[in-house]
């Protein structure tokens, strides 16, 4: 039996913040804003308090999520929303700021820190989650997952449960303009891989496969375009569409290694999420692919990428994987600064912390430790 899940509502298109009409006075009628610096100065959060000002829901502003989440921001963000009389929340901005917003609503009803549910099903009744992405990656609008990261353990733990699941997302397309090239290449390259990832999980299902493959499909066409040209609307179009289908896909059939491997390494040498993904990609699905062959075979097919037979087509797109890293600069982790030595010495603890996430058990073949520890080895050089 499939499960398939999305949030409650999914709107989408260009300028729809403005336009939403009692979409947030459904929800309640002070809203916590959480947000990043950036964006909090920003004319996307100005558009939004014009929204809420005209369907009269109050508001108050955090705007502390800068960088991945900690406990502490989220500690912080807790007391913000009780102190001002808080009844819901709305997420802007990139994946931190998302993630965040889920799990500060899930602490104000939860006992002790966020750091005590690592591994534990969050199904608790929350506060209404609603979540307005602005770059075009992370999905987390539609999941049902927040990473936050314990500073005292420097682990980014992942946390999951269908009451984080927003209650509205709310994807305009015009949000992203503003996106420098390089966040424009990480955050597609996450959306990349969670559509890959899902594609030849263990856990994929049919309905997934077919978002999976149209969100590839629109990565490999418009991410290019949008990293020469920020401002050309189409693309931003096109990748705003694909990072949600991709969150869709994650939320209903999961991530696998990469993502496994990627957390350890953003957690203990502060590499941002979706360049972190980006820098294993290909070493992982160049591992995976003999596994994943017929999957990876069946996306060859759908992006038209020609080939004699099912390995020929397996092997083509996991060299148009490292073209496409290639085309859009992504770094080595020795060229991102990592010390190779300090990078080595990690590798024991990354590879138990990947292995705990759980991810890689969702991989077309199982995973040891020492495979782990061989393939953080091999990204590297």
């Amino acid at each position: 039996m499939y499960n398939f899940t999305t949030p409650d509502k999914l709107l989408m298109g260009s300028n729809i913040v403005a336009q939403a009409t009692n979409i947030f006075n459904g929800l309640g009628k002070h809203a916590l804003i959480v947000t990043g610096p950036h964006v909090g100065k920003s004319t996307m959060i100005a558009t939004l308090e014009r929204t809420l000002d005209r369907d009269r829901v109050k508001y108050t502003v955090l705007e502390n999520i800068s960088g991945e989440p900690t406990v502490a921001m989220i500690e912080h963000g807790v007391q913000v929303y009780a102190d001002a009389g808080c009844d819901f929340i709305i997420g802007l901005g990139g994946g931190s700021p998302l993630d965040a917003a889920k799990a500060i609503a899930a602490m104000t009803v939860l006992p002790g820190s966020i750091a005590d549910y690592k591994g534990v099903e969050i199904d608790d009744p929350l506060p209404p989650i609603a979540c307005v992405p602005t770059t075009s990656g992370t999905g987390s609008e539609v999941t049902r997952y927040t990473i936050i990261t314990d500073e005292e353990s420097g682990v980014k733990m992942l946390l999951s449960g269908k009451s984080l699941l927003p209650k509205v997302a709310m994807v305009d397309f015009t949000f992203a303009n503003g996106c420098s090239p390089q966040i424009t290449a990480a955050t597609g390259l996450d959306a990349l891989t969670h559509a890959i990832e899902a594609f030849i999980s263990v856990n994929a299902q049919p309905l997934s496969d077919a978002l999976a493959l149209s969100a590839i499909k629109r990565i490999f066409r418009y991410l290019p375009t949008a990293y020469r040209n920020g401002s050309d609307n189409n693309a931003r179009r096109e990748l705003a569409i694909a990072a949600t289908q991709a969150g869709i896909c994650i939320n209903n059939s999961s991530v696998t290694l990469v993502h496994g491997m990627s957390r350890p390494l953003g957690a203990l040498f502060h590499v941002p999420h979706g360049l972190s993904n980006a820098m294993i990609l290909h070493t992982c699905l160049d591992d995976m692919e003999m596994a994943a062959r017929h999957n990876l075979a069946r996306i060859a097919n759908y992006l038209r990428i020609h080939a004699v037979d099912e390995i020929d087509a397996s092997e083509k797109f996991v060299q148009e994987i490292d073209a496409l890293l290639n085309k859009l600069e992504v770094p080595t982790l020795s060229e991102f600064g990592i010390d190779e030595k300090e990078y080595m010495s990690a590798i024991p603890r990354m590879t138990l912390d990947a292995i705990a996430s759980g991810s890689p058990s969702h991989a077309p073949r199982e995973y040891t430790a020492d495979d782990i520890a061989s393939l953080y080895r091999k990204a590297y050089k």
